[in-house]
C-alpha cells in the first residue's frame, strides 16, 4: 500500500535526521550513518527511533504509515520537545540497552 513504509525504522533514513538539530546531534546522525547496519551503535540508534516513532503502535492504515517511515521519523526529531542534550542522553540510555541484550545473547552461546 505504502511502498516507502517498512515495519520498524530503517537506517536508511538515519542520514536524512541531519540538520534538524544542533551540532551534537548532527555530529551523532553523521557518525551512525556511516557505520554497518549491525553495529551497535547503528543498532541503538535505530532502537532510539523506533521509540520515539513508537513503530510498535503504527499500522499501514495510519497516517504515519502513509507519510513513510523517513519523513515520520524528522517529523519525530522535530517535534522533539526536549533539548538537544536529553535526546543525546536518550541515544546513550538505548545504546546501553541494546548492549545489555547483545551481552545476554553473546552469553547464552558461550553457555550453549
Amino acid at each position: 500500500m505504502y511502498p516507502e513504509s517498512e515495519i520498524l525504522f530503517p537506517p536508511r533514513c538515519i542520514l536524512g535526521l541531519k540538520g534538524l538539530r544542533d551540532g551534537q546531534w548532527d555530529e551523532l546522525v553523521e557518525r551512525v550513518s556511516a557505520l554497518p547496519e549491525t553495529h551497535e551503535d547503528s543498532l541503538a540508534f535505530c532502537f532510539m527511533m523506533i521509540k520515539l516513532c513508537k513503530c510498535l503502535r503504527c499500522d499501514l492504515g495510519s497516517y504515519r504509515a502513509s507519510l513513510g517511515c523517513c519523513t515520520c521519523a524528522q517529523r519525530a526529531i522535530k517535534g522533539f520537545k526536549s533539548s538537544d542534550r536529553a535526546l543525546l542522553r536518550y541515544f546513550a540510555r538505548s545504546r546501553r540497552e541494546v548492549l545489555r541484550y547483545l551481552e545476554s545473547v553473546g552469553a547464552k552461546k558461550k553457555a550453549a
